[in-house]
């Protein structure tokens, strides 16, 4: 029996921190984000930064394991 891949796996986890400054609600997003199981990180001055570092971040870690993480 195949060994099912949890729906929401550890290797596409991330915490977002806003800057206490930012304002989501009026598009001002500010902050930090850090993938938690390679602990790459990067500050973030828009929506277009935050996606980014994610989408690069997660590409990576596809191309490194050969794994969709799905």
């Amino acid at each position: 029996m195949a060994k099912q891949q949890p729906s929401l796996p550890a290797n596409r986890a991330f915490v977002v921190q806003f800057h206490a400054d930012a304002q989501p609600e009026q598009g001002q997003f500010r902050g930090r984000v850090e993938h938690l199981v390679s602990y790459q990180s990067a500050h973030f001055a828009s929506v277009e930064e935050l996606t980014a570092f994610m989408v690069r971040v997660l590409t990576a870690a596809t191309h490194d394991t050969g794994n969709t993480g799905t």
